[in-house]
């Protein structure tokens, strides 16, 4: 058997802040477990001998109001492992729902990134359903194996807050909740794998969802640093460092609490409304027992001010001070405004175990606990939520109990049951420190991880879901040719030959597209009927439509299309220019959602009429006229040069190494700007006015002996062959 080549991995989580260390957990509802889980996951990989490189991709943000961290392109971390940052949706830092509408461009730009280190992943991953939606469209381009984790679901959130009284409308309008749902359908129709934490997740979660069947699950929790967090009892190096931690965390408590020294119910979590903060103040505010027994300490993420922050969490922090003065917990709750993650967290868990203390997670629904594992390895003991992952967690370590966490007098007696018997809490402590590296180390998830994928990576992409062999065709494509059909490509039959016959021979270093104002279904009869190959990429409908070609099937980039959609309104025109009678709307079969198609019968100056009226309107769009009776109007991000310009710029092939060639009007602004453009001989007397500009050859040659005068003039193919 041959020796299995170092995996290339990339890692896609793309919202919320991730740096390679002192991650901003509880900054805001975008910055939690999951960031802390993806960073963890490649620093595991990357320690595998049979991993040879991992690229954990985010987003690039560049803003005043965080970091400058996360503003560098490229953070390495370790020989092996780095962190990519790809930008879309401008400068700022956003919360997840807003970036929907930016993640074309997230595809577009991974793709350009992809192309320029020439070669592709061996296996994608993407984590959470706005990284689910770009993995899947990168394996539609490339047919990479992909691998999905959902870490939330929009189903099971989408119940639950209706069940919490909001409306589908208020739900949508808040969280786009439709949107990801489908987002997520994709993502399971695409993935060769998903992998779950808990079985709860795999059984239940994604039950519901109609392409649950399509791909296989995996099981795999994650694990923890279990050199950052130790018992609480081991003798460990009492640097300056962590003598300073422990002064921090002992100061930001003493400026809550009467006495320091009960026992401390601990919180670690965000503000967040599922996490049922309010419910273990109440518990706690409810038995004054409990509050006679110990201390409750809430750090609930990091906060400046409260009036500033985003509702969600504004709402909770409210609620917990609110509750805090009912209850008049003043002197034995503490809700410290931030707290280091990378030093006082660990210290957090074992100050509290020394208390004889306890952790509790109150939260109505958690889809894993990695806080769980975190206080089980530093000994702390555990009252959790019976919901979800922790059942998973509680089973294998024995180190707490599982309660109905809408029941706050249970919750209560719960807690006061373990910290009162000392023989069960010793009990519970040390089994979650003698359990915790055999079932929750990063080492052997890393490694389960791996066996998994290695699987999919030796098996066969399915072809029917991708059309993958375009995508690995241009990233080894250099350079680009692109032509019109009509009075172009077509007219003189042996020419064409020749001209074909020159691309064939560099297939596998040019890529060849179709521009045309036909239809797709036109433009491949056409194709078809003059024993024309089809192309790598057609441009249709005089740039409103984009499409890559698998074998004779035609894939429509839906990457285009949110390109263009940009200030839109078909209808709009259509109601505007119905007062030309000069102007006859075209056949249906012609009309294309971003195309809007008339006759013309006047002269050219009628153009200039439609102009003014569309800019009287402010109507802003794209206007082509052709052979002096063709009118097409298309959103203002498209045209058969800006297509060209597209694919340029998402494969990585510089506008020099594109050659595009056309006979009339609708070609204009292709052949004209930084491509290298070729006029045939038998062009129209419209663009007569550009001979004589740089990068734009008139050929004597007519059709496509044209081209082939313009390829030789260009000494396009000069390095790689003779014309």
């Amino acid at each position: 058997m041959t020796e299995q080549k170092p995996l290339y991995i990339q890692i896609y989580s793309i919202h919320g802040l991730i740096r390679a260390e002192n991650l901003e957990l509880g900054r805001d509802a975008d910055t939690g477990g999951q960031t802390k889980y993806v960073l963890e996951l490649c620093t595991a990989l990357s320690k595998s001998p049979r991993v040879g490189k991992v690229e954990l991709v985010t987003r690039w943000i560049d803003d005043r109001r965080i970091a400058p961290d996360y503003s560098h392109p490229v953070e390495k971390v370790n020989d092996k492992f780095s962190i990519v940052r790809i930008q879309c949706g401008g400068r700022r830092y956003m919360r997840k729902e807003v970036l929907w509408d930016h993640l074309e461009e997230f595809v577009d730009k991974s793709i350009k990134y992809i192309k320029s280190h020439g070669r592709l992943p061996d296996i994608i991953h993407g984590h959470y359903a706005d990284a689910g939606f770009v993995c899947s469209e990168l394996t539609k381009f490339f047919g990479i194996p992909m691998v999905f984790t959902g870490h939330s679901l929009g189903l099971p959130k989408l119940e639950r807050l209706k069940r919490g009284g909001m409306t589908e409308t208020a739900i949508d309008d808040r969280y786009n909740i439709h949107h990801r749902i489908e987002v997520e359908e994709m993502a399971l129709y695409y993935s060769d794998l998903v992998i779950t934490s808990t079985r709860d997740e795999k059984d239940k979660q994604y039950g519901e969802y109609r392409n649950k069947n399509l791909p296989p699950y995996e099981v795999i929790p994650p694990g923890i640093e279990l050199e950052k967090f130790y018992p609480y009892y081991e003798e460990h190096q009492w640097d300056d460092q962590r003598q300073q931690v422990r002064m921090s965390i002992r100061e930001k408590l003493l400026r809550f609490y009467i006495d320091v020294n009960r026992p401390l119910v601990l919180v670690i979590c965000r503000p967040d409304q599922r996490k049922n903060i309010g419910g273990l103040i109440t518990a706690f505010g409810e038995d004054k027992e409990l509050q006679r027994m110990a201390n409750l300490a809430i750090f609930a993420g990091i906060r400046k001010d409260i009036q500033t922050m985003p509702d969600n969490e504004r709402e909770v922090l409210t609620e917990m001070l609110l509750l805090m003065d009912k209850y008049d917990l003043y002197g034995k709750m503490a809700i410290p405004k931030r707290h280091d993650v990378e030093f006082e967290v660990p210290e957090l868990y074992r100050i509290a175990a020394e208390t004889r203390g306890v952790f509790v997670n109150p939260a109505f629904t958690e889809n894993f606990g990695i806080t769980l594992l975190e206080s089980a390895a530093s000994g702390l003991p555990i009252v959790s939520t019976n919901h979800g992952g922790p059942q998973d967690i509680i089973a294998n370590l024995e180190c707490g109990v599982l309660i109905d966490v809408r029941d706050t007098a249970n919750m209560a007696e719960t807690i006061r049951k373990v910290l009162y018997d000392q023989e069960q809490w010793h009990h519970y402590s040390e089994n979650g420190i003698g359990r915790i590296a055999k079932f929750y180390s990063w080492t052997a998830h890393a490694e389960h991880y791996l066996d998994q994928v290695i699987k999919i990576v030796h098996r066969k992409k399915d072809t029917k879901k991708t059309f993958g062999e375009v995508g690995k065709k241009f990233i080894r494509a250099h350079k680009m040719i692109v032509s019109d059909i009509d009075n172009t490509l077509l007219g003189d039959a042996e020419s064409m030959h020749r001209f074909l016959d020159l691309i064939s021979s560099h297939r596998e270093t040019i890529g060849f597209g179709i521009a045309t104002g036909r239809t797709i279904d036109s433009a491949m009869k056409v194709l078809k009927e003059n024993d024309c190959f089809m192309p790598d990429i057609f441009i249709t409908s005089v740039g409103a439509e984009l499409y890559y070609m698998y074998g004779d099937v035609p894939y429509l980039s839906t990457g285009w299309e949110s390109h263009i959609d940009y200030l839109w309104n078909r209808q709009r025109i259509v109601d505007l220019l119905k007062q030309f009678p000069f102007l006859e709307y075209q056949e249906e079969e012609t009309q294309r959602p971003f195309k809007v198609s008339y006759y013309v019968n006047g002269s050219p100056d009628t153009i200039e009429e439609i102009r003014r009226l569309l800019a009287n309107h402010k109507v802003r769009c794209n206007i082509v006229y052709s052979h002096d009776q063709f009118l097409d109007l298309l959103p203002i991000r498209a045209s058969k040069g800006l297509a060209v310009r597209y694919l340029a710029y998402r494969w990585n092939i510089a506008n020099s190494h594109v050659i595009v060639a056309g006979d009339s009007g609708n070609d204009e602004d292709m052949i004209t700007g930084d491509l290298l453009g070729i006029v045939v001989g038998n062009h129209s007397a419209e663009l007569e006015k550009y001979r004589g500009r740089r990068r734009i050859f008139f050929a004597e040659a007519q059709y496509a002996a044209g081209i082939l005068e313009g390829i030789h003039h260009y000494k396009f193919i000069h390095n790689e062959g003779t014309v």
